[in-house]
């Protein structure tokens, strides 16, 4: 079933028990990534393009960042010119998980503390994600992580119209449009900020007649409390990471799938990816990337993850087939090709 054998970032690649000064320079590490990816300077670090530091002479903060990254082993200075490490170029291709975790959920991180006593609450009014971020984090890990595989999956499905539910800045459908004439595309997603920029970047890439992007939430579209004309005619759905957002009600859990099938009455594939809750968590280990910041997020969001067993059990239990799995880069993700029986 799976020809991939399970990435090597799966098993970790950071030794613990983290020491302080580890712990410490790798917070800042993790903002200066994301500052330099705010900057524009993460795209030509990742091409290994050198940074001259007479473009940044009268801009003291800039070049205070360049200083951090070379800290960092990120840049090598080299009298008036920053050059890429090999270090930097790699980080570049993993510029997503800072954007999610520093842009996107800092301010829970930060609040973890009174999250967990109490004094503070999540909510929209109180501490919440930055949702533009968030979008912009995934689409990036997208790209640089998950297209090629997917593009693969999809290469071997005839579809005539995608959704995509969950969308973020509609990045993943447009590209999957794109690369398949004749095919239209339908991203849904709750976020305001990011359903804006789904429609700016659909508009830049002249796609607006055949990719649609819809501010909903997925829940209401499959409990058909939100009715969009368009869901009768698809007949492919694709998810990436927000089924344990839809499973996060122990009451309607078992109801989700169901629902996905009577909203889209015609789909007869489903293709959804989603990061999981590891089985066993060793705390002399390697951690890998990633896992320890996705579940302590959703900890304090108060939603509640799942093993791969329970996903499959889910499936199964709707009626649908697993045709195919396969493990996405990022640890503890997997990819599901699913018929509809």
């Amino acid at each position: 079933m799976n020809k991939y054998g399970i990435p090597e970032q799966w098993h970790g690649q950071a030794a613990t028990p983290i020491a302080p000064a580890d712990a410490y320079n790798g917070y800042i590490a993790a903002n200066v990534i994301f500052a330099l990816d705010r900057l524009g300077l993460m795209e030509r670090i990742g091409r290994g393009d050198s940074l001259y530091s007479e473009d940044y002479t009268e801009d003291r903060r800039t070049e205070a960042i360049l200083r951090a990254a070379t800290c960092c082993g990120y840049l090598k200075a080299d009298e008036n010119v920053y050059i890429p490490t090999e270090a930097g170029r790699e980080i570049a291709g993993s510029r997503g998980y800072f954007t999610w975790a520093v842009g996107g959920y800092n301010e829970v991180f930060a609040n973890a503390g009174q999250l967990t006593q109490g004094s503070r609450r999540y909510d929209p009014s109180d501490i919440h994600r930055d949702e533009a971020m968030v979008a912009l984090g995934s689409a990036q890990c997208d790209q640089s992580m998950f297209a090629a595989l997917l593009d693969e999956v999809l290469n071997d499905i005839e579809f005539g119209t995608i959704a995509d539910l969950g969308s973020g800045n509609s990045a993943r459908i447009s590209r999957v449009v794109g690369r398949h004439p004749g095919t239209r595309g339908l991203g849904i997603d709750i976020s305001e900020p990011a359903t804006l920029m789904a429609r700016r970047d659909i508009a830049a890439a002249g796609l607006s007649d055949r990719v649609q992007a819809v501010q909903a939430d997925v829940l209401d579209v499959i409990d058909e409390q939100r009715r969009l004309e368009i869901t009768g005619e698809v007949d492919t759905v694709m998810s990436f990471f927000l089924l344990h957002d839809l499973l996060a009600d122990p009451k309607t859990r078992a109801d989700i799938m169901p629902r996905m099938r009577e909203a889209f009455p015609n789909a007869r594939r489903f293709v959804l990816g989603d990061t999981m809750l590891r089985d066993r968590i060793d705390h002399e280990s390697m951690q890998p990337i990633f896992s320890v910041g996705f579940e302590l997020a959703h900890a304090m969001m108060g939603i509640p993850l799942h093993t791969k067993s329970t996903y499959d059990r889910l499936f199964t239990a709707a009626g649908l087939r697993i045709a195919r799995v396969e493990p996405f880069a990022t640890p503890h993700s997997w990819l599901y090709v699913l018929d509809a029986v």
